[in-house]
């Protein structure tokens, strides 16, 4: 049986993914059909019900619950891993000037209007509105040639931004563990719930497999890691992974589903996110 399958090229999916994919475990009779695209382009695939498996973020996840369902593993969650509001240095003290008010006139560059970045802008500072959607590796550039005021960036833009003269305004990972002493849940991988509920479970069994073979033999997928990890540093990929993939990408335990859990009562009782009915997660 052969599945369709939605990751990033980031180093965290690829290392996750590496095994299942290229046939290092045992697929007990599943094949998949790979194709990689930003957070944002696979959020609006799952949007549209084009993917049987996919990665996505935890927004996002709120508008499809009734489609898919989030497997225990893969998922991306974590502490200090969060999103990181930037901005130029010589602007800094403009900027928290007008983050101190209700009206604050800036633009803002977001890697999408579903990504988990976006809400927490959303939760932190309601004031910022003025948003311009952009694919999260064009925003420092945007900063620095002045078509935006801050920028939100996640994936391995946390590690470059200060080598392009960028300042942190605001940790949004460190203002959400503030306020719910949970992980910040990023990312997951759901799978459509139209599949039988024995593939559900297989596919799920499968990715842990996947994550655990990834953590056996950390070097195993390097030549596919940096095939897709746009020139990045051995160095930096590998801090990448080890920020993203963790316990909680074997397998989410209490922690990790309460911190999801968390955020979506948070969000739809904010009225973030629509109501729904499904539950979470794969049975």
């Amino acid at each position: 049986m052969k599945l369709t399958l939605g990751f990033s090229p980031c180093p965290n999916d690829t290392f996750i993914f590496d095994a299942l994919i290229h046939n290092k475990i045992d697929t007990e009779g599943l094949s998949f059909d790979v194709s990689f695209d930003d957070v944002e382009t696979l959020n609006q695939k799952a949007m549209r019900g084009e993917l049987d498996i996919t990665k996505l973020s935890f927004h996002a996840f709120a508008y499809v619950v009734e489609k898919y369902a989030l497997l225990n593993a893969g998922s991306a969650l974590g502490f200090g891993v969060g999103p990181l509001l930037i901005c130029k240095k010589e602007n800094i003290n403009k900027i928290n000037s007008q983050l101190s008010t209700p009206n604050a006139q800036l633009k803002v560059g977001i890697p999408g209007k579903y990504t988990t970045a976006n809400f927490l802008v959303g939760v932190a500072y309601p004031q910022l509105t003025d948003k311009k959607e952009m694919v999260f590796s064009e925003i420092e550039d945007a900063l620095l040639n002045d078509e935006i005021d801050l920028g939100l960036i996640i994936h391995e833009n946390r590690f470059t931004y200060q080598d392009k003269g960028l300042h942190k305004v605001v940790d949004l990972g460190s203002y959400w563990e503030e306020l719910t002493g949970c992980a910040i849940p990023l990312g997951g991988i759901v799978i459509n719930r139209n599949l039988d509920l024995e593939i559900q479970q297989k596919v799920n069994k499968l990715v842990r497999k996947s994550v655990e073979f990834a953590f056996a033999n950390p070097k195993s997928g390097l030549d596919f890691i940096k095939q897709h990890a746009q020139e990045m540093e051995e160095a930096v990929m590998y801090k990448h992974i080890e920020l993203y993939v963790n316990k909680y990408s074997i397998d989410l335990g209490k922690e990790g589903k309460k911190a999801i859990d968390t955020l979506f009562e948070m969000a739809t009782k904010n009225k973030v996110i629509p109501s729904f009915d499904s539950g979470l997660y794969v049975d």
